[in-house]
């Protein structure tokens, strides 16, 4: 099995988060969920042109796609199909990392996983032809990472109130909204359209799925887990509201995902 990783190079360092390869994937189960962590992903299947994208609510029922997709910021887990991830490269941004790449807000693509043509056109097709072309694993990440600085459709700049909310809400004590808002010096209706425009969420919903990553992957390094503690200590109301809020993004409870968690926090086997 082979699983490499690279920061890439500044500017873009500021926006990616890292950019992947892996290769050997051989898991006993056909699909796994994946939980939402406010960033927007870029896959392509190195292996062949195509990746089923799923019903997360019907798993059964999928539509196949060219094997380049944008998965979109997500407020709730999605399905993926473990066979495709026998040789597989990607971009994991930031959040908010991804808008200078698209020319559209990211609000649209929020939720979805979408062929990447769909917004770079042949270009698409381009990428993976020359991912597949680089002789060696790391070749293929530098490939990917200078074909994604050629297709920059905005200066990598973030807005500065959009940069301040992202530190802010993405802190172990996140304030609220009302105070971001009294902060950066614009309408809350006029910040959450920014905000949503690079960020692909809303503020407050941003700052839920960042508050539900900061509980599994404290739960993620421990065998047993006080539940009613991790959840005041991560900041909700009592353990319903903590429960309620798990249960909405993961599809599973808390003891489910303990039970079922993989050496990768985001990814739980299905049933």
């Amino acid at each position: 099995m082979l699983f490499l990783h690279r920061k890439p190079a500044p500017p873009l360092s500021e926006f990616v988060d890292v950019l992947w390869l892996y290769e050997g994937y051989d898991v006993s189960h056909e699909r796994e969920r994946l939980m939402p962590d406010g960033s927007v992903e870029l896959v392509i299947n190195l292996a062949e042109d195509r990746i089923r994208n799923y019903d997360a609510r019907n798993p059964d029922k999928f539509e196949t796609i060219p094997g380049c997709v944008v998965s979109g910021p997500r407020s709730e887990f999605f399905v993926i199909d473990t066979a495709e991830q026998a040789a597989v490269a990607g971009v994991h941004f930031k959040p908010g990392g991804a808008f200078p790449f698209f020319r559209i807000p990211q609000a649209e693509i929020a939720d979805h996983s979408i062929a990447l043509e769909s917004l770079w056109g042949r270009a698409s097709g381009w990428l993976r032809e020359r991912v597949l072309a680089a002789k060696t694993p790391d070749a293929k990440l530098q490939t990917l990472e200078r074909c994604l600085l050629e297709q920059l459709a905005k200066p990598l700049e973030r807005h500065p109130a959009v940069d301040f909310a992202l530190q802010r809400l993405s802190s172990a004590c996140p304030p609220g909204i009302s105070w971001i808002v009294n902060h950066v010096g614009y309408s809350q209706r006029h910040f959450i359209e920014m905000f949503s425009g690079e960020v692909g969420l809303t503020p407050k919903l941003f700052s839920r799925v960042s508050r539900f990553q900061q509980v599994i992957r404290a739960a993620h390094v421990r065998e047993d887990v006080n539940w009613v503690q991790m959840a005041l200590d991560c900041g909700y109301y009592d353990q319903s509201h903590f429960v309620h809020d798990f249960q909405a993004f993961a599809g599973i409870t808390p003891s489910e995902y303990l039970s079922r968690k993989t050496p990768h926090v985001n990814h739980v086997p299905m049933d």
